[in-house]
């Protein structure tokens, strides 16, 4: 087993230490470690972690396809489609990854760091996928199993019920009504490129209409249908 040192990027941190040690199993202290956490920002990149989060984003779905099968045997297809969706999204992944504190050791450029890179959602959620390859790759797929089980169970079954959006939702109240589909444009765009900010408006015909802000276009859009329903009382 090699052995290798993880220093936070960014000073000192509470780590899931375990995580750490699975990533330390990989390192020599080189690769896969150093690449699964190294931003295409960073100097030496290369590459960057974007390979490994490729691998990351289907081990993650396999794992988690199969947790869910085997937490709900007699779902339908389509209840167990929207809890899938509810997992692997980019707000569920992020939200784990600065759970067990990866941001602090992601090694990006000094300037992406300045515009909080660290804290981005999508660099987050593109981390952990890449952490998943690594321990897939390494360990193989029962530890990486393992690993999906700790982080991703307790959001499986923080909800008895399928999650249900709220785009889908509009959109289905609207359909009881006999109403046109809800239409979303972009009302404002602020921030960098790396963490935009997004401003969604959504119109509903004669049932109005409202805005929705977010790090994402889906996020804000479920943001701002989920403020129309409000507003109607459908919420």
């Amino acid at each position: 087993m090699a052995s290798a040192e993880v220093v936070a990027a960014s000073g000192p941190r509470k780590v899931d230490r375990a995580l750490l040690d699975k990533l330390i199993l990989a390192s020599d202290p080189g690769p896969p470690l150093l690449t699964a956490l190294t931003h295409r920002s960073h100097l030496d990149a290369g590459l960057g972690y974007e390979r490994l989060e490729f691998l990351g984003d289907r081990v993650l779905g396999l794992l988690v396809a199969d947790m869910i099968l085997r937490a709900f045997p007699d779902e339908a297809e389509g209840a167990i489609a929207k809890r899938h969706t509810a997992l692997v999204r980019r707000e569920t992944l992020a939200e784990i990854a600065d759970e067990i504190g990866l941001g602090d050791y992601i090694h990006m450029s000094p300037g992406e760091i300045t515009t909080g890179g660290r804290e981005n959602p999508a660099i987050l959620s593109d981390v952990i996928e890449s952490v998943l390859a690594v321990i897939y790759q390494v360990e193989g797929l029962e530890v990486a199993r393992a690993f999906v089980e700790r982080y991703w169970r307790s959001k499986l079954t923080r909800d008895p019920t399928p999650p249900r959006d709220a785009k889908t939702s509009l959109q289905e109240w609207l359909q009881g009504r006999g109403a046109p589909l809800p239409s979303y444009v972009v009302a404002e765009r602020t921030g960098p490129d790396h963490a935009p900010r997004f401003l969604i408006r959504v119109k509903a015909g004669p049932y109005g209409a409202a805005e929705g802000e977010g790090g994402s276009k889906r996020e804000a859009e479920q943001a701002a249908a989920a403020n129309l329903l409000s507003q109607l009382g459908a919420a």
